[in-house]
């Protein structure tokens, strides 16, 4: 499947090479350094992200999870950064978390923006989910911003929220709802 933006394509998991994931982390390893748990030299190989893109589709058929990859439509082969919709939660909750991350080289440019609008509503139609969370550090301002500009508002702190780097680090806690659920 493909999401489609007027800049954008956004593809879903079974058309993403793993090949080009791994050199996506590699290329932007540096830059998300101080928003990540640390990674081992694996992680950034295609034999590993050949294993995730597998689990990922597993998650993606069993309804637990949806993985979403940028390309930019002027270069349509090149990886410029991805969104996940993870631990998804049907019943009574009809929610899930939402993850992002753009390639360095193409932040400030509005892409995420558009992507995450895009996936949001996926989400709210498509999947007839209700809430949607984004948990984002405090000093992640530009993060924060693009999160606020896409309709999600803030709810509180969580502190300690996530271990990064090996430091238990807090995260302001955003939602958006489907009004219309």
């Amino acid at each position: 499947m493909t999401l489609e933006t007027e800049r954008l394509f956004i593809r879903s998991t079974e058309l993403v090479a793993p090949e080009a994931v791994a050199a996506y982390q590699a290329r932007n390893r540096t830059f998300m350094k101080p928003y990540e748990p640390a990674r081992d030299a694996e992680f950034y190989t295609t034999a590993f992200w050949e294993r995730t893109l597998r689990a990922d589709l597993e998650d993606e058929q069993n309804d637990r999870a949806y993985h979403f990859y940028i390309f930019p439509r002027e270069a349509p082969e090149r990886l410029i950064g991805f969104l996940g919709l993870t631990g998804v939660t049907r019943g009574d909750f009809q929610s899930c978390w939402l993850g992002y991350q753009l390639d360095e080289r193409h932040i400030n440019r509005g892409y995420m923006t558009e992507a995450i609008n895009a996936v949001t509503a996926y989400a709210f139609g498509t999947l007839g989910l209700h809430r949607i969370e984004a948990n984002i550090m405090p000093r992640n301002e530009r993060s924060l911003r693009v999160a606020e500009k896409c309709g999600f508002a803030r709810e509180g702190l969580s502190k300690q929220y996530l271990r990064i780097r090996g430091v238990w680090e807090d995260h302001v806690r955003l939602a958006k709802r489907n009004e219309n659920a």
